[in-house]
Formats: C-alpha cells, sequence, structure tokens
C-alpha cells in the first residue's frame, strides 16, 4: 500500500515539474487578445500633472525627445540626494 502511494506521489510530482510550451496564438474572436500599446508619447499630457512641482506633464502630444526630457525632469525630482541638497 504504501509502494503505491510513493509511487502516486512520485509521478504526481514528476508531472507538476513538466512545461508545456507557451505560443501564441492568432486573433481570435473567441477569446480577448487584448488590445496594441501606442507610444506613451502620443497621449495628451494629464492636466493634473501639469500643475505638479516637479514639472510633469510638460511635453507636446508626438513629441518623443520633449516627453524624455519630462520623464528625465520627474525622475530628478523624484531623486532623493538631488531634492535634499536643493533645499
Amino acid at each position: 500500500m504504501k509502494q503505491i502511494f510513493f509511487i502516486v506521489i512520485a509521478a504526481l510530482a514528476l508531472g507538476a515539474c513538466a512545461e508545456r510550451e507557451q505560443v501564441s496564438e492568432p486573433q481570435s474572436e473567441k477569446r480577448y487578445q487584448g488590445k496594441r500599446d501606442g507610444k506613451p508619447w502620443d497621449n495628451d499630457p494629464l492636466a493634473l500633472a501639469a500643475q505638479s512641482q516637479a514639472g510633469g506633464g510638460k511635453w507636446t502630444k508626438g513629441d518623443r525627445a520633449s516627453w524624455e526630457t519630462q520623464i528625465k525632469a520627474r525622475q530628478l525630482g523624484q531623486h532623493e540626494d538631488k531634492r535634499i541638497y536643493q533645499q
């Protein structure tokens, strides 16, 4: 009885270690595949973010360079060492 129990446990343990291949399937009408993401700089800045102290939200829609500049400014505003020594 114990041998059968251990054999079943061993078979379940080995079966749990198996990994199925993960393949993306073509778009199907039956399953939701999600929507494609757009570029972050193609969105309008949030009105609330434009009023923040860190200078957030100050980029023009569709301009990647201004968006990257805004992200860098936001990161500097969140950097503890930079914030402490600016006061």
